[in-house]
């Protein structure tokens, strides 16, 4: 699954699973952009990647449109194009239903879903004006979740901004397919991050992830991955409006994986 030359850009790529895909990407010989808020982090991230190929971190809140633009500008400036956008970053807010601030659900939107429409549409209209021009059409990835399809009582806004994500997933697809541009998402699991560290660090609440796990284990990061560098691929040429779910085998128990304690 070569992506020998191909430009990516990767949003909330400076750790996780954003990270895990750049890395990835980078190894198959693409040429990766990190955009995250963490400086930190995402100049650590691109400090490591360029240890084994070429990649820049771009300071990007994807909430805001001129951030945005400013991104895929970064990225043209750095490596003259852009082939590859996987939308990634993504924000929880936990709380009770009733208890839930609107303040709180407005961010989780905006970074979740809108941040993931706005980066979709920039690089998006830069691969049409490339296919008007006799360029090669790209791809875009969106990360989505298990819980656009289940559901968690006290992530309200995260459950509801990734079923979001399927449906931009499906609407984009229809709409650029007439450009040869495909749009895909997966969906993951429980994944080994550190959005789901305290979860994993105590022993009951990892049983019951473990409960409706028919594997058996928590996912690592690089797994997700493998399915980004496949849908990124020539070797996905005829997939375009699906959801991957790499769960596990979650979605489709029923009951339990196993006897909860």
């Amino acid at each position: 699954m070569s992506l020998q030359n191909k430009v990516a850009i990767i949003t909330g790529g400076a750790s996780g699973i954003g990270f895990a895909i750049a890395r990835r990407f980078v190894s198959d010989g693409a040429k990766v952009v990190i955009a995250d808020i963490d400086d930190g982090r995402g100049e650590e991230a691109e400090k490591e990647l360029k240890d084994i190929g070429e990649a820049v971190y771009v300071t990007c809140d994807v909430a805001e449109k001129l951030d945005v633009r400013n991104l895929v500008a970064s990225a043209l400036d750095a490596f003259g194009d852009v082939d590859i956008l996987v939308n990634n970053a993504g924000i929880v807010a936990g709380a009770d239903l009733l208890e839930l601030d609107e303040a709180d659900f407005d961010r989780v939107l905006a970074v979740n879903l809108k941040g993931a429409f706005l980066c979709l549409q920039a690089v998006a209209r830069h691969l049409v004006d490339r296919v008007k021009a006799g360029g090669e059409p790209g791809t875009i990835i969106n990360i989505s979740s298990i819980n656009a399809v289940l559901a968690i009582a006290d992530q309200v806004p995260y459950s509801i901004s990734k079923g979001g994500v399927n449906q931009l997933t499906r609407v984009s697809a229809l709409a650029l397919a007439p450009y040869g541009i495909r749009v895909n998402a997966i969906g993951p699991g429980s994944i080994s991050t550190d959005m789901l560290a305290t979860v994993l660090e105590d022993e009951q609440a990892r049983d019951k992830v473990l409960s409706r796990t028919p594997l058996g284990r928590v996912g690592e990061p690089r797994e997700i991955a493998a399915v980004a560098a496949f849908l990124a691929s020539d070797g996905a040429s005829y997939v375009t409006g699906q959801t991957i779910y790499a769960d596990g085998g979650r979605l489709p128990l029923n009951y339990f994986a196993k006897e909860a304690d």
